[in-house]
């Protein structure tokens, strides 16, 4: 099973070189399952001739706002919804949770409540508690005509979502360990981010274990699921 990454942002420069592109991340944690990857850099804009080049997809996080002025995301909007119309399954993490909702219908904000950086807890609309890396302040604020919250917490009530049983989307980050995110707030978070924050991120990174991988896996069973 091919699976083509929409890759929406560019990691920095020392953390690509310390732990590898965006495609890396996700190839680990979705390991196991014999897929192939195809990278395609729309945030550069280079896109896929068809939604059905691959037999799945999966867009990335990014540093940009989903509803930002950038000459990739309008582009960007008319593939997901060509994707959802070819019912070939799609995936969303962080910005890609964002920027589906956005394009079928949702909307995307700058929450007012601030950041969530490092562990943080959700609650699955089965019960179930999931423990994962967040690193955000972009939120999906209304969720699409159509889709079901899948998971959230108190801080960010829409952390997950489906449309029908080709699309799930999450704003957590399943493919960034504590390592990643201890770079991300070296190169990206201070000064950005409110120290106290960050803070207390670094503290709960050295005893919180989150379930990245485990994750990962349910990505790659909900791809061969949905793909039939």
């Amino acid at each position: 099973m091919k699976i083509g990454i929409l890759q929406t942002g560019h990691p920095a420069d020392e953390i690509k070189a310390a732990l590898g592109d965006y495609t890396d991340s996700f190839a680990l944690i979705l390991d196991g399952h014999g897929f192939t990857f195809e990278t395609y850099m729309v945030v550069d804009g280079v896109f896929p001739d068809s939604p059905n080049a691959c037999d799945g997809w999966l867009i990335t996080g990014s540093k940009h706002g989903a509803y930002e002025d950038h000459p990739w995301i309008p582009p960007l909007e008319v593939l997901i919804r060509d994707i959802r119309d070819a019912n070939v399954p799609l995936i969303g993490v962080c910005f890609g949770h964002q920027i589906i909702a956005q394009a079928l219908g949702g909307r995307v904000e700058k929450f007012k409540g601030g950041w969530a950086v490092g562990p943080q807890e959700y609650e699955t609309a089965d019960g179930e508690v999931l423990h994962l890396n967040a690193y955000h302040q972009d939120q999906v604020l209304e969720l699409p005509e159509g889709a079901k919250r899948e998971a959230g917490n108190a801080f960010c009530e829409n952390a997950a979502m489906s449309v029908g049983d080709k699309i799930y989307t999450l704003q957590p980050h399943p493919e960034f360990d504590a390592d990643y995110i201890r770079m991300l707030i070296k190169y990206r978070g201070r000064g950005v981010v409110p120290d106290q924050i960050i803070d207390a991120a670094e503290a709960e990174l050295a005893d919180k274990v989150t379930q990245g991988m485990e994750i990962g896996q349910r990505f790659a069973a909900f791809f061969k699921a949905a793909a039939g």
